[in-house]
């Protein structure tokens, strides 16, 4: 298994506190999250994009390059790259530039997004957000990987001998597809012989397993060999302690106090959007929640692991209020008692 950092630079008021740090503050988090994750020996970090709610994610790219800048070996990710309303030669650009920067550690991971508001905020339909995701990435995919494109379809203008600039630094960058809820990422990914991300933060286990399946059925359909079927999937936050017990005392109006601010009443009933874990103990028992004592969350990393065969496995340390000093013991207490063990037992070749 290889382990994966994800902030979606959430700027929410504190759960409890009702306090609202300074997003300088916030990026600051971000920045020591990922120096420590490469100074802690986990493989990846990765930001994510929203244009809507209580995020400060609008601008990956730029984040994305202030942690090129101090890290040197930690693979650099998007979490996701809101491709059904960028513009694909847009993308290409920056990220290529990014790619350039950070010798060859950019990796995208694509998606609808998980809020319908960035479409009218780009002047988009969202009835046609799965026909502007794919046109998008198939345009991407060409850009990246030819010179002098000729290209013409639906949702922007026509392109002619177009060459983007800077070229990717050792050819095309890896591209996975987000997953939460709908088939259509798994058999676009399946299509291009690309590898899937599944959310695996909110619905139970076997919402996300069916997704994985058919994208594995889907990409050996499709001619390619299932060893490159590579895998990731997120957790929904991480809270350490001692002990079970310690978790819920530590933790449990922090949890469930998150889970009410983050309600969504308009998408009441709309898988991927409330989790139906409303408590601490739900989440521990049998959410994708990593909650709880060490021995608690290796045992159920390694349960997802035997129900998704993942290789990628994703966990978040800001998602709950916690203060910086916690969020980075978090991931320090991650990288010590846990990490070495999942690795031993949930080997991949993914990145080597």
């Amino acid at each position: 298994m290889r382990f994966q950092v994800l902030s979606l630079i959430g700027h929410g008021p504190h759960p409890l506190t009702g306090r609202t740090p300074a997003p300088a503050d916030r990026f600051g988090d971000v920045l020591a999250q990922a120096e420590a994750a490469e100074r802690l020996g986990l493989d990846a970090f990765a930001v994510g994009e929203r244009h809507a709610g209580p995020f400060l994610s609008s601008a990956p790219v730029a984040v994305l390059g202030a942690l090129a800048a101090r890290t040197t070996r930690i693979r650099l990710l998007t979490g996701v790259t809101v491709l059904s309303v960028l513009d694909p030669v847009r993308v290409a650009e920056d990220y290529a530039t990014l790619d350039q920067l950070s010798g060859g550690r950019i990796e995208l991971v694509v998606g609808k997004g998980a809020d319908a508001a960035h479409f009218a905020l780009f002047g988009l339909d969202e009835e046609r957000q799965w026909d502007l995701q794919r046109e998008k990435y198939e345009l991407l995919r060409r850009l990246w990987r030819e010179e002098h494109v000729d290209w013409t379809g639906e949702f922007r203008t026509p392109l002619k001998d177009v060459t983007t600039v800077p070229r990717p630094y050792a050819g095309p960058p890896r591209v996975w597809h987000g997953s939460a809820t709908s088939p259509r990422s798994p058999e676009l990914a399946a299509l291009h012989g690309d590898p899937l991300f599944t959310a695996n933060a909110i619905q139970p286990r076997a919402a996300y397993a069916a997704l994985i399946d058919l994208y594995r059925e889907r990409f050996e359909a499709h001619g390619h060999d299932p060893a490159g079927a590579y895998v990731g999937a997120g957790s929904g936050g991480l809270l350490i302690a001692d002990t079970d017990a310690e978790a819920v005392a530590r933790y449990k109006e922090v949890y469930e106090a998150q889970v009410r601010q983050s309600f969504k009443p308009a998408l009441a009933g709309r898988a991927g959007y409330n989790t139906p874990y409303r408590t601490i103990e739900e989440a521990m028992a049998d959410g994708p929640q990593l909650i709880g004592s060490p021995e608690r969350i290796i045992d159920k990393l390694l349960g997802y692991h035997a129900v998704y065969g993942h290789d990628l496995q994703s966990v978040t340390v800001d998602g709950f209020g916690l203060e910086r000093g916690e969020q980075l013991a978090q991931l320090e207490r991650f990288a010590e008692e846990i990490a070495p063990v999942v690795r031993r037992e949930a080997p991949t070749t993914l990145w080597g």
